[in-house]
C-alpha cells in the first residue's frame, strides 16, 4: 500500500459516515458544485466531532496527520488543538490531513471564514470540560457552537446568506440539536454527558439514575416531552427559511425542517420513552413532512 493511499483511509472512513446521518448530507438533487463543497464542509463536521466523542477510525492515522504523537493520541484535547492548528492552515498555508485539504478549495471558492469551523471546534472542546448545563439558557450557549455554524456554512456554500436567513437557520439548528440530544439520553449519558437541563430535570423530579433505566418512567417521559416542544417552536420559528428560498435549495431546507418534525412525531409516538432507543421516524411520515413543510402548512 502506497503512503497516499494509507493516508486516504481515514478521510473514506470519515466521509462513508454521511450514509448514516439523520438528514442527506448532500443529496442528488442538489447541483454537483453545491454537493462536492458540502461533502468537504461535512468532513471536516465529522471528524471534529469524532475527535470529540473518541471516535476516530483505529490505527491512529488521524493522530499522525495531524502531527500528534502516538503517546498524545488518546487526549482529545490535544487532538482538537491539533486540528485546529490544522484548520488554519486552511486559510493560509498547505493543511496536513485530507480532509481539510478537501477543505480548503470549498473555503477559497465560497470565501468562508474561520468563525463557523472555529465554533465546532469550541464545541467539542466544550464537550471534554463540561458534561452538565444547569439551564436551557446555558444549552443553547452550547448549541450555537455545536450546531448554528452548521447551516451558517450551508447558506454561505450556496450564497443565500442574510442576517435574517442566518436567523432562522440557526433556530432550525438549535431545534435539530435538542431532538438529538433527546434522542441520545441513553448514549450521551454512557458517555458521562447529560443535555437535559438540571433545572428541567428537578422541575420534572428527573434524577440522572432514572435515565439509566431500561425504560421511561412518567417523569422522565414528562420532561422528553417538555423538551419535544421547544424543539417543536424553534423549527417553527425557523420554518420561514424554506419559503425565502428556491429551487432544490428550497427543498434540501425543507429536508431539514421536515426530519425534526418526523423525529419529534417518532418520539411523541414513542410516548415519549427515549430509553430503549432512539425513535426513528419512517420514510412516509417524513415525506409527509416534507409536503406539509413546502406548502407552508406547519
Amino acid at each position: 500500500m502506497t503512503r497516499t493511499t494509507a493516508a486516504l483511509r481515514p478521510e473514506r472512513a470519515t466521509l462513508d459516515k454521511a450514509a448514516g446521518e439523520n438528514f442527506p448530507v448532500a443529496p442528488f438533487f442538489l447541483p454537483r458544485a453545491w454537493r462536492l463543497d458540502l461533502m468537504a464542509v461535512y468532513g471536516f463536521a465529522r471528524l471534529v466531532d469524532d475527535i470529540g466523542d473518541g471516535d476516530l477510525a483505529p490505527g491512529g492515522a488521524d493522530a499522525r496527520l495531524l502531527g500528534v504523537s502516538p503517546e498524545e493520541a488518546s487526549d482529545r484535547l490535544i487532538l482538537l488543538d491539533a486540528f485546529e492548528a490544522d484548520l488554519r492552515r486552511v486559510f493560509d498555508g498547505t493543511p496536513r490531513h485530507p480532509l481539510l485539504r478537501r477543505l480548503q478549495p470549498t473555503v477559497r471558492r465560497r470565501a468562508l471564514t474561520s468563525e463557523p469551523f472555529l465554533g465546532l471546534i469550541a464545541a467539542n472542546r466544550q464537550d471534554q470540560l463540561v458534561s452538565r448545563y444547569e439551564t436551557y439558557d446555558d444549552l443553547l450557549a452550547y448549541c450555537e457552537l455545536s450546531a448554528n455554524p452548521v447551516g451558517r456554512l450551508v447558506l454561505a456554500v450556496t450564497g443565500t446568506s442574510t442576517p435574517e436567513r442566518i436567523r432562522r437557520s440557526d433556530a432550525i439548528c438549535t431545534a435539530l440539536q435538542i431532538v438529538e440530544h433527546l434522542q441520545d439520553v441513553k448514549e450521551d449519558l454512557g458517555r458521562d454527558r447529560v443535555y437535559l437541563p438540571a433545572a428541567d430535570m428537578k422541575r420534572f423530579h428527573v434524577q440522572e439514575a432514572d435515565l439509566a433505566t431500561p425504560t421511561a418512567g412518567a417523569s422522565v417521559r414528562a420532561l422528553v416531552a417538555y423538551e419535544a416542544e421547544r424543539a417543536r417552536e424553534l423549527l417553527n420559528e425557523g420554518a420561514p427559511l424554506v419559503g425565502s428560498v428556491h429551487g432544490r435549495l428550497k427543498l434540501l431546507l425543507a429536508g431539514f425542517v421536515a426530519g425534526g418534525r418526523a423525529a419529534i412525531g417518532a418520539i411523541a409516538a414513542a410516548e415519549y420513552d427515549v430509553l430503549p432507543g432512539p425513535p426513528k421516524p419512517g420514510k412516509v411520515q417524513l415525506l409527509r413532512e416534507v409536503g406539509v413543510t413546502l406548502r407552508g402548512e406547519g
